[in-house]
């Protein structure tokens, strides 16, 4: 009992780096699909376009996470295994939505999500980042 306890919090621990690993590549992705650095913007000039969608970001990749983790195989091995899989493939839609979004809208979707005014092309692509990582999860389970 003692040694299945022992295990499962390993196993907590293991997947919580691999999540928080997925989680700061998400950051990644956001600050290279957006001009500028976005530790900038978000922390040093307040920017609540780039905020929204990094908070999206994030939460997308923490549902993928969630939803691999929670379906994951009763092999520790094939379980962490998907579960990077599927936080990449989702890392990948998320960032194609954003070019599929920045295709169908006038300007440059990058540079409208800096501005400093708030822009409702924020909510929209938040919502797009975060609708991507949706289906992925529905592919998970």
């Amino acid at each position: 009992m003692l040694e299945d306890l022992l295990s499962g919090a390993w196993q907590s621990v293991v997947f919580g780096v691999v999540g928080v690993g997925l989680m700061a590549a998400g950051f990644v992705v956001v600050d290279l699909l957006t001009p500028g650095k976005l530790r900038d913007l978000i922390w040093v000039r307040r920017n609540a376009n780039a905020g929204l969608l990094l908070a999206a970001n994030q939460l997308g990749v923490a549902g993928i996470v969630f939803t691999a983790i929670l379906t994951s195989y009763h092999d520790f091995a094939k379980g962490l295994a998907s579960t990077v899989l599927f936080g990449l493939i989702g890392l990948g839609i998320m960032a194609l939505a954003f070019f599929v979004l920045d295709l169908l809208t006038p300007g440059k979707l990058g540079e409208v999500i800096c501005s400093e005014e708030p822009h409702p092309v924020a909510r929209v692509s938040a919502a797009s980042h975060f609708g991507a990582a949706l289906i992925v999860c529905a592919c998970i389970a």
